[in-house]
Parts: structure tokens; sequence; C-alpha cells
């Protein structure tokens, strides 16, 4: 075998690897929303394979969160389970983690989970919208259960700092809402 030859099946397998190993972090969820995996709460930035094993670069959806030990434990033990290991995770904290990371999927998992999904935090026009409310007064969410938009804020601290508890008027069950960041 060439060079050339050995060099293209090192990046062949480490592609597999790398592949195999999104795979795997997908089945891990988020200790705080269960409902989610890593990768749909988008917090798996990057998996890398070189000659040391793999890195799995995790972008912390705040700089405090307590969960982030957890899930990078629960990262490392689910590559070493699924026989990709050694691997090391690197925590990234710029960017900034934002809502907008959150998948599609993530989003209707949310939902069917019962707690409302964040909108978007940027536009399509790259530029950031600024919300003002007056007191007492914010936008109307629709319920994940009926769907109904006739909600209120009750708390604007859920379970998690990131979550708000809302309460619909119309099937009279509270949710909670993951605020855009």
């Amino acid at each position: 075998m060439s060079f050339s030859q050995s060099t293209s099946a090192a990046l062949t397998d480490d592609a597999v690897r790398c592949k195999q190993a999104w795979a795997a972090l997908d089945e891990v969820p988020d200790p705080e929303v269960p409902a989610l995996s890593v990768c749909d709460l988008g917090i798996v930035r990057a998996v890398r394979a070189d000659g040391a094993g793999l890195e799995i670069v995790l972008t912390p959806t705040y700089s405090g969160c307590p969960a982030t030990e957890v899930i990078s434990q629960n990262v490392r033990s689910a590559i070493d389970a699924a026989g990709l290991g050694p691997a090391r995770v690197t925590l990234q904290r710029a960017p900034a983690w934002t809502t907008d990371w959150i998948s599609e999927s993530g989003r209707s998992k949310l939902t069917a989970y019962g707690i409302a999904p964040p909108g978007p935090t940027v536009r399509t026009d790259g530029s950031f919208p600024i919300h003002f409310y007056g007191r007492g007064s914010q936008a109307r969410l629709n319920c994940p259960r009926c769907n109904s938009g006739n909600t209120e804020r009750l708390s604007a601290f859920g379970s998690t700092a990131c979550k708000a508890l809302y309460r619909c008027l119309s099937c009279r069950e509270p949710f909670e809402h993951f605020k855009p960041i």
C-alpha cells in the first residue's frame, strides 16, 4: 500500500468513526431536558478524529451550567460504549450557545414533551431582535398540549433558569417555555 493509499484509508476510517460518534452522541440525553439529546440541543459542536482518539467539542448552554460535568462524562461513556474511544471532551465557550442551535427535531421533541420551544433569536438578515415588554405584558405562546394561544406567564423562571412557567387558560395545563437566548 502506498503512502497516499494509507493516508486515504486513514481519512476514510476517521470519517466513519466520526459519523458513528455522532450517532452515539445523538442517544445521550440532556440531564435537564431528557426529551432532547445533546445533539438535539446543539451543544455538540464538533467531533474530530486524530491519532490520539476522538475529540468531542461541547458548548455549554451557559458558562455556569451545573450539568456540564455530567454531560461531559455521559459523552465520554457513550463513545466508549460504542467502542469508538478513547475520547476527550473540549469545552468551547465562544461563540456562546444560543437556542437557535436547537435542531428542528429537538424543537418538535420539546413540544411533544410539553415544553414550548423558543422562537428565533437571529433574524434571517443576521440582525438581533430586541423586545420590550411592559410590566404584566409578554409575548403570547401557544400551549404545547392543545395549541391554544390563550396562555399566561406565571413565573419568569421554571425548573431551570433557561425556562419560564406558563399556564394555558384553555386546557388549564401548566407548561414550561424554553426561553430564547
